[in-house]
């Protein structure tokens, strides 16, 4: 048993929260300690929602120390840059290529980075991130609602437990009707890592 520590970061809306849920559930169904907390900083209004989930044989804190998560599932570029900090030479890092400028950009106070920037930020910290069009899949798989069941497809190659965990960990968690469609898109971001 192996300790891991996942970031989720994107904004309101994207399903995170739902995603960390999932995560938690299927770490729990693979026997391991699990602890997690969500900030939701003005997320119905688009703000910033970031999840820390630890789980190892025992965890005493969800707060995951500075440069020591194993992996990050950013469902917005923004967001991949704002949590830098978080991140070590040990992260995997899936990014989701996709702005979501804040009020800050919209109204000019800020800059939006590159995605040159953004990039080159992960590279100087000795991380390869795998940077992926999930929207344009997601729309092509027929509902933009999948995002994060997606991203969770494709981020499962980089855990600890065998993905079908992860899956049977969706099909406990969302209602019937939603079911198919998801388990389509967790498949498709599965073989799309491969």
């Amino acid at each position: 048993m192996k300790k891991f520590d996942i970031l989720i970061v994107g904004v309101g809306g994207q399903g995170v929260i739902l995603a960390s849920n999932i995560l938690c559930d299927a770490a729990m169904a693979a026997s391991y300690d699990v602890k997690k907390t969500d900030t939701l900083g003005m997320a119905q209004r688009g703000g910033s929602v970031v999840s820390h989930l630890r789980f190892d044989k025992e965890v005493s804190s969800p707060l995951i120390p500075q440069g020591q998560a194993d992996l990050i599932i950013a469902f917005e570029k923004l967001e991949a840059a704002r949590y830098m900090e978080y991140l070590g030479k040990q992260t995997k890092a899936v990014i989701n290529d996709m702005a979501m400028p804040p009020a800050s950009i919209s109204l000019g106070i800020a800059e939006y980075p590159s995605d040159a920037e953004i990039l080159e930020g992960y590279k100087q910290l000795g991380i390869k991130a795998d940077f992926i069009a999930a929207n344009q899949a997601v729309k092509e798989l027929g509902n933009a609602k999948m995002l994060n069941i997606y991203l969770l497809g494709y981020a499962a190659r980089y855990l600890p437990f065998d993905h079908e965990i992860l899956a049977g960990a969706i099909k406990k968690r969302l209602p019937p009707k939603l079911l198919e469609g998801n388990l389509k898109a967790f498949a498709a971001g599965y073989a799309a890592s491969r």
